[in-house]
């Protein structure tokens, strides 16, 4: 299953999203997830402060996104 991604997602809005500042204040978690997933596809996950780096390993180790960015929604959905 894949969510229509409706945010157009810039670097500065993706990691307000992702760690929930400003616009990001109240966002959904499927909100959240889909930052993620931009922060990784673009690799600027790697290249942001060291807690970004961490929370998108620990989000690919558990396998709700992958390394491309790919969301596994089913995977979501069962925690």
């Amino acid at each position: 299953m894949e969510l229509k991604k409706s945010i157009e997602f810039t670097p500065y809005l993706a990691s307000a999203y992702a760690e929930g500042f400003c616009e990001g204040e109240g966002a959904t978690m499927e909100e959240q997830i889909l930052a993620w997933s931009y922060l990784i596809e673009t690799k600027l996950a790697w290249s942001l402060q060291g807690w970004y780096g961490r929370q998108a390993h620990s989000l690919i180790s558990q396998g709700i996104i992958d390394k491309n960015g790919f969301i596994d929604w089913e995977k979501i959905y069962e925690l």
